[in-house]
């Protein structure tokens, strides 16, 4: 569907996506894709109506949401994954399809979002999560993590002083930004300093065609 189509108002919906049910897609998640795709055609149904994506991201959802969360797993350490801010799933959930021998704790302060995160990993047969609701800097008698990763949460300084606590010894995070990233470490790095974290920023591709994600990485400074 053209922009023009979607400016008059017509209804938008995930067959309009020249991404959905592609043969790039599929071949990018490999045996994960039953379960991803699951998740992507759950969000695209109930999404907009529980407001958790806008209504125009429906012709874009692969790309800007379910490839982009995807872009963050090479970045991810062993260990058990905890995603911060969850929302939607983004990027907790598709990184657990990806992923289903590793364990995934989706951290969540908001109610209704914990009970989407809930029904969505059982619909999509993603029964490798944990949904613990809170915020970061709430549950850390709670929750380890071997790595945090977060998307469209907070800004990273923001991020390590919620965030950071939950890390085990050498733990690290992964988190999905934007093309400010270099700038964000730079304005983060009395915080990071604070916390024995070093940032490096990282170029994620996904499919051929679509331009890269950013990933900033925060490891131990050695």
């Amino acid at each position: 569907m053209s922009s023009e189509n979607q400016e008059m108002g017509e209804s938008v919906s995930l067959a309009d996506d020249p991404l959905h049910e592609s043969r790039e897609v599929h071949e990018y998640f490999g045996d994960s894709y039953p379960r991803v795709l699951a998740f992507a055609e759950l969000l695209a149904d109930q999404g907009v109506l529980r407001g958790l994506i806008g209504p125009r991201e429906l012709s874009r959802l692969w790309e800007r949401h379910i490839l982009n969360s995807a872009a963050v797993v090479p970045f991810l350490r062993e260990g058990t994954i905890v995603d911060v801010g969850s929302g939607a799933g983004l990027p907790g959930l598709v990184v657990a399809a990806m992923l289903p021998e590793r364990r995934v704790v989706l951290v969540e302060p908001m109610e209704r979002r914990t009970t989407w995160l809930f029904e969505a990993a059982e619909r999509c047969g993603i029964d490798n999560v944990t949904v613990v609701r809170g915020r970061a800097e709430e549950v850390r008698d709670v929750v380890e993590a071997d790595v945090v990763t977060a998307r469209a949460v907070a800004s990273i300084d923001k991020l390590v002083k919620w965030s950071a606590p939950l890390l085990a010894d050498g733990g690290e995070m992964a988190l999905l930004k934007g093309r400010s990233a270099p700038d964000e470490v730079e304005r983060a790095k009395y915080v990071l300093r604070k916390f024995g974290l070093v940032g490096s920023v990282h170029a994620a591709p996904t499919i051929e065609g679509l331009e890269p994600t950013t990933v900033v990485r925060l490891a131990p400074a050695s």
